[in-house]
């Protein structure tokens, strides 16, 4: 098939568009720069590279003219985020187009009130990202339900891999956990470390998306939850990227007042958004009907980042690795 992969630079589509090379498909990248992806692979040099603002081309009316003018069979939409960006590509790529994939999230889902959570089951969104991609994705499985273009919505939990900066145990991007917890030092979580994340390696959500392609039948008018086979709350992923550096976690519980007294409004801010969902999503409806096989647990995902920010110099920590 000739794919058109949209925003294929980035994370998913570091690991997904080599993917799509190798299993033989002619492969378009349309992305806004010319940044590299975030790790290098031979495939690239047989991928055809297209430059293309899609805010600005949206906001012209031209931008699924643009993706339709490559004359796609298939399109993975990997950075689209509006209901109306993503209804104007729709309508232009409907009756032309066999198959439209779009990156959703599992934000799509507000507080965990059950684990793990189902496909469609999870509580309605709050804030803005979770709300757009909630009404994306609703608006996508209509569409196949009435008959037009066919579509799929794949969802990924906290994206992980090596190049960029994971979420971590607090449930954000504060890099001084990693020296904390390299050092022995004591780290001071809000409430009792039980609320859980759901990463997922982004070769994982890679393969989601190849599988989604090549099994066009099962995969169309559903959504699907790419992440990892289990999910880990703060404390169990704290004393594992302690165990990293040949160290104990030593845990604090501090209230979320406190918790915010002691780091910048940024990162506490991002602690409450991830642990306050706490979620817990099910992969049995992609293991069924697409043959899902995660590779990676969120721990050694996180653990490939880590390494990779240590080798770089991205991160600082008092221990170096001892696995």
């Amino acid at each position: 098939m000739r794919i058109v992969v949209i925003g294929g630079s980035g994370h998913i589509g570091t690991f997904l568009v080599p993917r799509l090379v190798r299993a033989g498909h002619e492969v378009v990248n349309i992305s806004r720069g010319r940044r590299a992806a975030y790790a290098e692979a031979p495939e690239w040099e047989q991928v055809r590279q297209v430059t293309a603002d899609r805010e600005r081309e949206d906001a012209d009316g031209v931008f699924g003219a643009t993706v339709a003018g490559l004359a796609p069979d298939a399109v993975v939409d990997l950075v689209c985020f509006t209901p109306e960006s993503a209804a104007a590509l729709v309508e232009r790529l409907r009756g032309e187009t066999g198959h439209l994939l779009h990156c959703g999230t599992v934000w799509r889902y507000g507080v965990s009130r059950r684990a793990p959570i189902r496909e469609g089951e999870g509580t309605p969104p709050f804030g803005e990202y979770g709300v757009q991609k909630d009404r994306i994705a609703r608006m996508l499985k209509e569409e196949t339900a009435n008959g037009g273009l066919a579509t799929t919505t794949l969802h990924p939990g906290h994206i992980v891999g090596p190049g960029w900066h994971p979420i971590g145990p607090l449930g954000n991007l504060d890099p001084e956990v990693w020296r904390t917890l390299s050092a022995g030092r004591t780290l001071r979580v809000p409430g009792i470390g039980a609320e859980h994340m759901h990463h997922v390696h982004a070769d994982d959500v890679a393969q989601g998306f190849e599988l989604a392609l090549a099994n066009r039948e099962a995969a169309t008018g559903e959504d699907f939850h790419v992440v990892a086979p289990s999910a880990m709350n703060v404390r169990g992923l704290a004393h594992a990227a302690a165990s990293w550096f040949g160290q104990e976690a030593d845990l604090e519980s501090v209230s979320w007042d406190d918790f915010r007294a002691g780091t910048t409004a940024e990162h506490a801010d991002a602690s409450w958004e991830h642990l306050s969902r706490s979620h817990v999503c099910s992969i049995e409806k992609a293991r069924a009907l697409l043959g899902y096989a995660p590779a990676y647990e969120p721990d050694a995902a996180i653990l490939e980042s880590v390494r990779w920010l240590i080798e770089h110099g991205r991160i600082e920590v008092e221990r170096p690795l001892a696995v």
